[in-house]
């Protein structure tokens, strides 16, 4: 069982950064490829970002590509998003997501069904 806090969130200004982080309770964190997703009011949970198990592989959205980078350390059972640049449309609440860590993927997945393994979210509003 893998257990996700998420902290970080909060309200921003437009053009302003957040770095939100998600600490993992899981023996072998490493064992796990990490994702973070978001959703917004009315529309569907959506993939963000994502990053292997080494850390050595990371994917992002085109929404995102060039402003969120994500990261990990597997001695702290963390990751994190930093996100610059931040605008209205980033605006939602952000899930940390954990993979099966069955190492059957070495490409950490886009897609939101490949992630058993979810918090609680918090939550990013960017005020224009």
């Amino acid at each position: 069982q893998v257990q996700l806090v998420e902290s970080g969130g909060g309200l921003v200004q437009a053009g302003g950064s957040l770095r939100l982080s998600c600490a993992a309770s899981v023996r072998t964190f490493s064992r796990y490829n990490m994702g973070w997703l978001r959703q917004a009011p009315g529309k569907e949970r959506e993939f963000v970002a994502a990053i292997s198990r080494s850390g050595g592989t990371t994917s992002y959205s085109d929404s995102v590509k060039g402003r969120f980078t994500m990261s990990r350390d597997n001695a702290q059972s963390t990751v994190a998003l930093q996100m610059n640049s931040l605008n209205s449309e980033d605006t939602a609440l952000y899930y940390c997501a954990a993979d099966s860590g069955l190492g059957i993927r070495l490409v950490p997945s886009t897609s939101a069904s490949s992630y058993p393994y979810w918090g609680q979210g918090t939550q990013v509003t960017v005020s224009s």
